[in-house]
């Protein structure tokens, strides 16, 4: 079976050709990041317009490099949610006209389980039960995957997402967009025990996350030492600051997975290509006996294979979208 998938829930088009769940054929990315590094951010409008502007070369380019046609498609899938919502609607729009016009069921699929997805690809191997920690730009998750289909969210953020702080403090010290990528560069010219950053715990029993007071605290140092006229190193300040959001990531997904007795662990999203985080993560389970699996770099930022490999569970559990489908930016799991 060969799934056509689209992707257009922030800043990334993206099509791709999935085949029997894990087998990918084609993966387009079209990536905006470098228009919008101009504005510290992403800009809703702004995405949304290229969407409609880049979607049917990217689409038109995933069938070509797949080496299949368009009859040989089986199914449409598309990230209906969540995200931004103009950027989703360009995405829904266009899969459910392809649908209608090649006659083919309409598959919607939720990014987060698509992210969780990517694992699959990368190790095929790999069959629920899990435990997996979903953190990126908008969202920082501990879900329990019980099943192709079957996903219980354990943790998650109460304020800002982990990628959403390592964009705020980035831009604050002057590293850029996207935060991720910069401050993990920035660090490594840095100390990380330099400065001590709060690691908030919520305390009894939970294991949902809090970002928003480790980009204060950063915030205040740096505007304490400017008061004062003194100087700060910014290498240090970064590798701290990273040092905080990794172990309260690495901390709680170890701990989540020890309290539901899940001997395997996941890791999906953007953040998740953080190496720290990783090299974290893999000896934290090393020392915990854990089982420990995470995608490749390109399955870990926003890509349409993850999505078309998702949707394989969506359409063997018969969750067959219509015509009707929305894009749904707040989207739960």
């Amino acid at each position: 079976m060969k799934i056509l998938a689209i992707e257009s829930s922030c800043d990334e088009t993206a099509a791709a050709i999935i085949e029997d769940r894990t087998k990918v054929l084609s993966n387009v990315i079209n990536t905006q990041i470098d228009l919008h590094k101009q504005y510290g951010g992403v800009v809703p409008e702004i995405a949304s317009r290229l969407h409609i502007e880049n979607i049917s070369a990217v689409v038109e380019k995933a069938i070509e490099d797949s080496g299949v046609s368009k009859d040989d498609i089986d199914a449409i899938a598309v990230t209906y949610g969540p995200g931004l919502v103009g950027a989703l609607l360009v995405g829904v729009s266009y899969a459910k006209a392809f649908a209608y016009a090649l006659n083919k069921p309409l598959i919607g699929v939720h990014h987060i389980k698509g992210h969780i997805s990517a694992n699959y690809i990368e190790n095929p191997d790999l069959k629920p039960p899990f435990i997996c920690l979903v953190a990126s730009g908008g969202h920082s998750h501990i879900v329990n995957v019980k099943g192709y289909n079957d996903y219980e969210a354990l943790a998650k953020t109460r304020d800002d997402a982990a990628g959403e702080a390592f964009d705020k403090v980035s831009r604050v010290l002057g590293f850029g967009y996207p935060g991720g990528p910069a401050i993990q560069k920035a660090a490594e010219s840095g100390d990380p025990l330099a400065i001590h950053f709060p690691r908030v715990n919520m305390g009894s029993g939970s294991f949902d996350f809090s970002f928003s007071g480790v980009k204060t605290s950063v915030l205040n140092y740096i505007h304490n030492a400017e008061q004062k006229g003194e100087s700060i190193n910014k290498f240090d300040v970064a590798a701290s600051f990273q040092e905080a959001v990794v172990d309260v990531l690495a901390d709680h997904l170890i701990n989540c997975a020890k309290s539901v007795g899940v001997s395997k662990i996941a890791l999906a999203g953007g953040v998740a290509a953080n190496v720290p985080l990783r090299n974290r993560v893999e000896q934290k389970a090393s020392d915990e006996g854990m089982n420990f699996y995470f995608p490749r770099l390109s399955l870990c930022t926003d890509n349409a294979a993850m999505i078309g490999c998702a949707a394989f569970a969506e359409y063997e559990a018969g969750n067959i979208s219509d015509l009707s489908l929305n894009a749904v930016p707040n989207l739960a799991l």
